[in-house]
């Protein structure tokens, strides 16, 4: 059974940071691309961030493109997420998203939802 439980999320100042991490288990780990979605009330879900099984193809969504890093550890099963320069608009519901396949595209879970397995989410507030 796929689990994915999601640490990490908190209260930040703006420019601050925060890195949340993931930690899978139930599954191959090393042989699943992973993804990063956030959902606030007004804007829905949104993709962040997608990485493949090893690491070496990822993808950012241009809100965070410079300012977050998505990084993973096969060896221990974690996913993260490296949050800098942390924006108001940054405020969601971070959720980790296991793939279906190894290789990844942009936003291939919100295009493709039923494909993917969720975590409970955390929530990250950036405040003034």
């Amino acid at each position: 059974q796929v689990q994915l439980v999601e640490l990490g999320g908190g209260l930040a100042q703006v420019g601050g940071s925060l890195r949340l991490s993931c930690a899978a288990s139930g599954f191959a780990f090393s042989s699943s691309a992973m993804s990063w979605a956030r959902q606030t009330p007004g804007k829905g879900l949104e993709w962040v961030t997608s990485i493949d099984s090893d690491g070496s193809e990822i993808y950012y969504d241009d809100s965070v493109k410079g300012r977050f890093t998505v990084s993973r550890d096969n060896a221990r099963n974690v996913l993260y997420l490296q949050m800098n320069s942390l924006k108001p608009e940054d405020t969601a519901l971070y959720y980790c998203a296991k793939e279906s396949t190894p290789s990844t595209a942009p936003a291939t879970c919100l295009l493709r939802p039923d494909s993917c397995s969720w975590g409970q989410g955390t929530q990250v507030t950036v405040v003034s």
